[in-house]
């Protein structure tokens, strides 16, 4: 399922790819590929079952004080370079991916059973907007008012005039201030951004970054590669080298336009579990 963050592997024919989950330090090894020095096999599952265990206490502890298993705050580019179509894609992929059966048996698995999500979408510094409030989910009612919140109100692309640049950094800033405002407690907070693009207007997008692993919340990213993009350059690979941070941060990208929905899916199926071996699970064949 995971690829290297410069060698992404696809999920299906034809699927959206995962590159490596890693801290915003820049480490990405494939899962199955280990480091020079690093114990076999015998002791290789032992230290994995150790992480698992240590990984499932500690998000444990913090869902017995927890009102949501997960905060999850969505950063949607509505930038110039985002057209109808684009617009679309993404407001439309939001709303089908809270309301997916995968997404519902998702958070009824969680120890609480219920996840906090926000909507907003950016562009340059001083043009944003909040789409969706807090809201929290814990089943299909809940998901469906708030996917129908952001089908109503969320961008079109049709008046694009004055959005100017793509500030990456504007949109982690603004969600982390979000999840600072959470109006309750989470076990895990997450900053998801949806772009087409990388930082070209306002602060670097370092400094939002670190401010934010700071706090203790994850930045995962879904790069949406332009027809033209440079195959050296994708923009998944700066994403996961300069914008992703925190505990198993990851970028997901798309073979093909089509394939959003699906990639958000996952992605946010992957983010709101707190099971260690549903975020990641194995690939076909690959021992524990």
């Amino acid at each position: 399922m995971f690829g290297s963050a410069h060698r992404g592997a696809g999920l299906v024919s034809g699927a959206p790819s995962y590159y490596e989950p890693s801290t915003w330090s820049g480490s990405r090894l494939r899962p199955t590929e280990r480091q020079a020095g690093r114990p076999a096999k015998g002791a290789d599952s032992l230290l994995r079952l150790a992480a698992t265990l240590a990984t499932s206490v500690f998000w444990e502890l913090q869902a017995h004080a927890a009102t949501v298993d997960v905060a999850v705050v969505f950063a949607v580019d509505f930038s110039s370079s985002i057209d109808p179509a684009t617009a679309d894609l993404q407001r439309k992929g939001h709303a089908a991916a809270l309301t997916s059966p995968e997404i519902i048996a998702a958070i009824a698995r969680n120890y609480v059973g219920c996840i906090g999500v926000a909507y907003f979408e950016w562009s340059s510094p001083g043009h944003s907007r909040v789409v969706l409030p807090w809201t929290t989910i814990c089943g299909l009612e809940e998901a469906r008012a708030a996917a129908s919140v952001i089908s109503k109100k969320g961008d079109t692309g049709f008046a694009r005039r004055g959005r100017s640049g793509t500030s990456v950094s504007s949109a982690i800033d603004i969600g982390s201030l979000l999840l600072d405002q959470f109006p309750g407690k989470a076990a895990k907070k997450v900053i998801d951004i949806s772009g087409n693009g990388e930082n070209n207007d306002g602060l670097p997008v370092q400094l939002g970054r670190l401010n934010a692993v700071a706090k203790g919340y994850t930045i995962n990213a879904i790069a949406i590669p332009a027809q033209d993009e440079n195959a050296d350059h994708p923009l998944a690979s700066y994403f996961a080298h300069s914008v992703i941070g925190g505990p198993q941060a990851f970028v997901m990208t798309l073979t093909e336009p089509s394939d959003y929905a699906t990639a958000l899916r996952r992605k946010l199926a992957t983010e709101i579990s707190m099971n260690v071996d549903q975020q990641f699970p194995r690939k076909a064949g690959e021992r524990p």
